[in-house]
């Protein structure tokens, strides 16, 4: 990976701070004024790419599976084309929800459950927040036995094994923290938790696309024409960007403060060689 051609594009657009690491070991840092390794800083939608190694160890405890219906835990859901709605489908955002429930937008899992379709499950990709929250929603009634909350599941069944810690959670006005975004991690951290998804065989499955869109997996962006196939990356807005090779056992964290940066240019410079 050719991060330094990476970080020169990057640095024109306003980047904050750029992290490699290889093996486990940081082999390239290169940080604006005030940051370095250990600042925390908000990872927008970055954060979606929680969930879906999450759903994968739940589905391992026996706690969920990733093919049932949001109906087989919420009724109401159990008529119409919600019937058809898997939980693979909210975290592939394929299930026919509309584009929405980003930013300041997010809503709490009660009128996340309240939106209506407007396509049918499967056949069309939206991105937005909704169904990260209505997954919450199913994963919050599942957990009510053990009184975690979808949180505190999250940091000790998948953070707490890595070896990351959330500097802080955003909360929404109910008292809940939102899932598709709202978390703010170190690069190192984040980093730490790329390494983590690499060296686990099981969390493949979040990498394989869909009909509705062969690029998006579970939670994580694929590789198009402008990248390596080998790279996977999280997103988020005004330049976050959590990149994978899971060939070269490389990660690559890059924050930014928005302006023009694009993650397809900066895949093209980070694959070039």
């Amino acid at each position: 990976m050719n991060v330094a051609a990476a970080a020169e594009y990057g640095e024109r657009h306003r980047q904050q701070v750029l992290i490699a690491m290889r093996d486990g070991e940081v082999v390239y840092e290169r940080y604006a004024a005030g940051f370095d390794a250990s600042t925390p800083h908000a990872l927008y939608s970055g954060t979606k790419s929680f969930w879906g190694p999450l759903a994968l160890e739940a589905q391992a405890d026996g706690l969920l599976a990733l093919d049932e219906p949001v109906g087989a835990t919420f009724p109401a859901w159990y008529g119409g084309a919600k019937a058809r709605v898997r939980l693979r489908d909210l975290l592939a955002l394929t299930s026919g929800i509309p584009f929405g429930g980003l930013g300041n937008g997010v809503p709490a899992y009660a009128k996340a459950l309240a939106v209506e379709l407007n396509a049918e499950p499967g056949e069309t990709f939206a991105y937005g927040g909704i169904p990260l929250q209505v997954f919450g929603a199913v994963l919050a009634r599942k957990l009510e036995p053990s009184g975690e909350t979808p949180h505190a599941y999250l940091a000790r069944r998948l953070l707490a094994p890595a070896g990351v810690c959330v500097a802080s959670w955003r909360t929404l006005r109910d008292g809940t923290q939102p899932l598709p975004t709202g978390a703010s991690l170190s690069a190192l951290q984040w980093a730490r938790y790329g390494r983590y998804v690499l060296a686990e065989p099981r969390f493949r499955a979040c990498f394989a696309g869909t009909r509705a869109n062969p690029r998006y997996g579970l939670g994580w962006w694929l590789h198009g024409a402008e990248a390596d196939p080998d790279v996977v990356y999280a997103s988020g807005a005004n330049g976050q960007g959590l990149y994978l090779s899971r060939e070269r056992g490389t990660v690559v964290v890059r924050f930014g403060a928005g302006g023009s940066f694009a993650h397809a240019t900066f895949l093209r410079r980070l694959s070039s060689s």
